[in-house]
């Protein structure tokens, strides 16, 4: 007991001594006080509604931020002092480097213009002749600061009015108006005047008003009808606003230079042709003008409009086959009559190079103790039939071997495939104008792979699909392909293998299903792509169905073209959440289910379908796809991986939190929790050995999934570190379970990085950031 207090006394006296000398009062020079911060206080005469946001705006104007504080120390703070030292030391100079921050002081900071920005701000929202004041509350070393906020009573909206006069343009305001966002009963919002005068302005080019302004409209206040703090709106276009601004334009002429290069002289006599109007000009067709006409969504003799012509961008830019699309629009010279201008419009088309191909030589090692080298080819060919259709073919080659591993040391694999993507612009057979955002794309693939691992088996296997891909918005992305095909074919398999299967009638009928060909779709909708969002989330869910249309078409209920086919309908969801803040920090969740249900001629999934858990992109505690399915494991020590596990259903979540460490280097520190389990009932044969129903039972009684089933996660701890160089990652994460589902039920838990063996580590290296 005594020893304990003497531990606790002396933890306390280091505790007290490093903040001590983490302490930076002593370094503050003579004359200077630290900044501590500023608080407001936020006063009204009568009650006011929906002041959050006007403190929240109250408070971004305080400046400068005061250093940061974490348990009363300032560490940036501190290492600046340090490194100001005639003999400062490496070590010092380089924390300072990293994490030191510049002092701030109370002579920094110039509460004159704080509260004129206050003033500004509140007046800018309605709160006329309201107070501000400052009060410093300092010691002899540290300073703080107290404003106080008096609003007074806020001017608020009886009526808004459109001050018009015969000027057609004003039609066209009044009717941009039935969309506006100014209501009687509102505060005075300066802020909102601007939005409004803004989003006006977005409507009128998009009729046609190509030389129109926002600056043009004025709001006019008037106060003068009422007694009590109310007014009317009023607003109009300033006086002296150039002709040609108020007058819509049309385009009477398109030219069109799809193989455009900067230097290139369009005045040189070129091929041309005309498509609806539309002028194309190109010394040997590079691209086919009347495909090309298609993703054109202005036409001549219509009016200017701003969105079409930005979604014109767009679209040629999503090809594929441009690097730069300009569209440039020039005032031809005015027309006889004032009511009407004229443009014309020149777009110039800059090409990909049309044919590439790019080689990868690779070296896998994975966490299960396969290791090998690698090599991939891609040929690409941009604009294949002169329409943006692209040809992608794929090559590629691994060889793998077991480094370590427990009793299969030695054993090997020899993966190798071929594919052939065809891409269209447009979705066959509709037009791609149905699409405004982007254009869409039809898909038409072809592969075959093949898997030789020795001792046991070697897997053929053919598939095709054709589907469609398009983007609805910025965030929203759909695929569909209402053909999707794979043909499996198992042989050369050894008694070994032959064994494995006789034991486990799961594993067996999983690849008795040779023949899969059903529906696919997937939705995602992805806030990443937005760089000024700070806590943007990402969800994808895919559906999978397969077997209903052969069922219709096949002469029997098993069998089709003599070979058997799967039925079953799968699905999943993956949501991923992120908090981002201050220097390239953020805390990453992510959750995921999903679950496929076997029908009519399945009774399990196919192999290639079903679910895997445990590897570098999922619990990267455990080896890849060791986990399950439930507290079933192939060996109990879980260090032999080579035998896949796996199930119908799996439920995964992560958390990790990434912050930088220097340059291109970042760190990150995670949990991760996740299995696979079963929810089919497997029959077992009465002709089953006594041997091969016991190894039935227990995996069925081990891998179905029940109420029991938070028990049964494996979850792990672990930190990585990351080079990170645009976007390209390496990634190396070590990791350590925490609860190990196949162990006895009271043994699961374990005290991560200790203990354990050599399976209680496990490194993992990968491309890409996980999730």
């Amino acid at each position: 007991m005594k020893t304990n207090i003497l531990y606790n006394y002396i933890l306390l006296l280091l505790i007290a001594a490093s903040l001590y000398a983490c302490g930076v009062g002593k370094f503050i020079p003579n004359g200077e006080t630290l900044y501590t911060g500023a608080k407001i206080d936020i006063k009204s005469e009568k009650e006011i509604k929906n002041t959050k946001k006007v403190s929240h705006e109250l408070h971004a104007l305080l400046e400068p931020e005061p250093n940061y504080q974490f348990l009363g120390i300032r560490p940036g703070l501190y290492f600046h002092y340090k490194a100001q030292k005639a003999k400062p030391g490496f070590l010092n100079r380089w924390f300072n480097k990293k994490f030191g921050e510049e002092p701030v002081y109370l002579s920094d900071v110039n509460l004159q213009r704080i509260e004129e920005l206050m003033l500004n701000r509140l007046d800018n929202r309605g709160f006329f002749y309201s107070k501000v004041s400052s009060e410093i509350d300092s010691t002899q070393k540290h300073a703080a600061i107290k404003f106080k906020a008096e609003l007074q009573t806020p001017y608020t909206l009886e009526q808004f009015k459109l001050d018009k006069d015969s000027l057609p343009i004003y039609t066209d305001i009044s009717s941009a108006l039935t969309q506006t966002q100014i209501r009687p009963g509102q505060r005075f919002d300066l802020e909102l005047m601007k939005y409004e005068r803004e989003r006006i302005d977005r409507q009128l080019k998009q009729k046609g008003y190509y030389n129109f302004n926002p600056d043009f409209l004025i709001f006019e206040v008037d106060t003068n009808r009422y007694e009590t703090k109310k007014f009317d709106l009023f607003l109009r276009l300033k006086k002296n606003v150039p002709k040609k601004s108020l007058i819509p334009y049309t385009i009477d002429s398109i030219s069109v230079y799809p193989n455009f290069s900067i230097g290139t002289d369009t005045t040189v006599p070129q091929r041309s042709s005309v498509v609806n109007g539309i002028g194309f000009y190109q010394k040997e067709e590079f691209f086919k003008p009347k495909k090309l006409e298609s993703y054109i969504l202005f036409g001549k003799g219509q009016n200017y409009n701003s969105e079409n012509s930005r979604l014109t961008s767009n679209r040629l830019s999503s090809l594929g086959n441009y690097k730069y699309v300009n569209i440039r629009f020039n005032e031809r010279d005015p027309s006889e009559t004032d009511s009407v201008g004229s443009l014309s419009a020149d777009i110039y088309l800059s090409p990909l190079t049309k044919r590439s191909v790019r080689a990868e030589l690779q070296a896998v090692t994975k966490s299960n103790g396969f290791a090998g080298p690698g090599v991939s080819v891609t040929y690409n060919n941009r604009n294949l039939f002169r329409g943006g259709e692209t040809l992608g073919i794929s090559g590629n080659f691994a060889y793998e071997t077991q480094l370590s591993g427990g009793n299969n040391t030695g054993l090997s694999s020899i993966a190798g495939g071929l594919k052939a993507n065809l891409i269209i612009p447009t979705l066959v057979p509709f037009s791609p104008k149905s699409f405004k955002y982007a254009v869409p794309k039809t898909k038409i693939s072809l592969g075959t792979d093949i898997l030789k691992r020795s001792k046991l088996y070697t897997l053929t296997s053919f598939n095709g699909s054709f589907g469609y891909t398009w983007n609805a918005n910025k965030y929203v992305y759909h695929e569909l392909d209402p053909i999707n095909i794979n043909y499996v074919n198992l042989s050369n398999t050894t008694d070994e293998f032959t064994a494995i299967l006789d034991k486990n009638p799961f594993l067996r009928e999983s690849f008795e299903q040779q023949f899969i060909a059903g529906l696919t779709y997937s939705f995602t909708y992805n806030e990443l792509v937005d760089s000024n969002k700070t806590n943007p989330f990402f969800i994808s869910a895919s559906f999978d169905m397969a077997g209903n249309a052969l069922n219709l078409l096949s002469g029997s209920k098993t069998t089709i073209f003599g070979l058997e086919y799967a039925q079953y309908a799968k699905a999943d969801v993956d949501f991923r959440y992120y908090i981002k803040w201050g220097n390239e920090q953020a805390l990453v969740t992510r959750l995921y289910g999903g679950w496929g249900i076997p029908f009519g001629n399945s009774s399990t999934l196919p192999f290639v379908k079903q679910f895997f858990s445990g590897g570098p992109y999922s619990v990267r505690a455990f080896n890849i796809r060791s986990l399950g399915p439930g507290t079933f494991t192939s060996d109990e020590n879980g260090t032999n991986s080579f035998f896949d596990q796996s199930g119908n259903l799996k439920l995964e979540g992560n958390l990790e939190y990434r912050f930088p460490i220097w340059n291109y280097l970042k760190g990150a520190l995670f949990a991760d929790a996740g299995n696979v389990w079963l929810t089919n009932e497997i029959e077992i044969s009465e002709d089953e050995s006594l041997e091969n129903k016991e190894f039935n039972e227990e995996l069925i009684a081990k891998g179905k999934f029940g109420p029991n089933w938070a028990k049964e996660l494996g979850i792990g701890l672990g930190f990585g570190l990351r080079v990170d160089i645009q976007s390209f990652v390496i990634r190396l994460d070590l990791a350590s379970p925490l609860q190990v589902p196949y162990l006895p039920e009271g043994k699961r838990i374990r005290t991560p990085f200790l203990g354990g063996g050599s399976e209680n580590l496990i490194f993992n290296f990968a491309i890409g950031y996980p999730f």
